[in-house]
């Protein structure tokens, strides 16, 4: 059995930017992970002894708008419930630092959204859409 701990500190960001590569999501810059981690208003990172195995962070202006991201488990440990897990940990902070009228978002990866519907996410659609815009991407702006 896994010997895991529980950290509320941003993993660093060489692990941050390899974990998130082996987890299958987007590509993030060294500069963008050193910049963004020490901002982040809440992290997670589950640890097997020093080896960072999953993540999660809360993000936002910590009184309007919060947004969950980043939330990752390696490939090799999926399936155990450390997805919850570090969901688990978000929303107790989430639950304590929101004030009234707050608003939590995330961008949910399907089939990720099963996860984050068992903690209260709902879709916005058709009321609103998501959208994004990535720095250095060919979208037409000029």
């Amino acid at each position: 059995m896994d010997q895991i701990s529980i950290e509320h500190i941003p993993p660093t960001a060489a692990e941050y930017l390899a974990l998130r590569q082996i987890a299958g999501l987007s590509a993030m810059s060294k500069e963008g992970a050193e910049i963004g981690l020490p901002n982040s208003l809440f992290a997670v990172c589950l640890r097997n002894g020093d080896a960072l195995v999953g993540m999660g962070r809360v993000i936002g202006d910590g009184g309007c708008f919060f947004q969950v991201v980043d939330i990752a488990v390696h490939p090799d440990v999926q399936g155990r419930g450390y997805g919850k897990l570090i969901m688990s940990e978000i929303m107790d902070y989430l639950q304590e630092h929101v004030p009234a009228r707050g608003l939590v978002s995330l961008l949910a990866d399907v089939p990720a959204d099963r996860l984050y519907s068992q903690f209260g996410f709902t879709y916005t659609s058709p009321k609103s859409e998501g959208m994004w815009w990535r720095q250095g991407e060919d979208d037409g702006y000029k």
